[in-house]
């Protein structure tokens, strides 16, 4: 397993947490970051994950970029 899969993988890792949908996959869970700042549980595990989720969400746009990116360079490459 080389870096270049290594890195493919967390990509589309980011890609799966940033195409979650909150209304119908976080609200019916409670991890939506209204529930976690209620709670003020931010340095759970729990809160760091919905943290996280939330992060992906909104590097929405580069993530396209670097989709983009890798897309024009596997072309490239073969």
């Amino acid at each position: 397993m080389g870096f270049w899969t290594l890195l493919k993988g967390l990509l589309l890792f980011a890609n799966a947490l940033a195409i979650l949908n909150e209304d119908r996959f976080l609200v019916p869970r409670g991890w939506t970051l209204g529930e976690l700042h209620q709670t003020d549980r931010r340095n759970s595990p729990k809160g760091q994950i919905i943290g996280l989720i939330h992060a992906c969400q909104y590097m929405r746009l580069p993530l396209m970029l670097i989709n983009t990116a890798v897309i024009v360079l596997k072309l490239i490459s073969g």
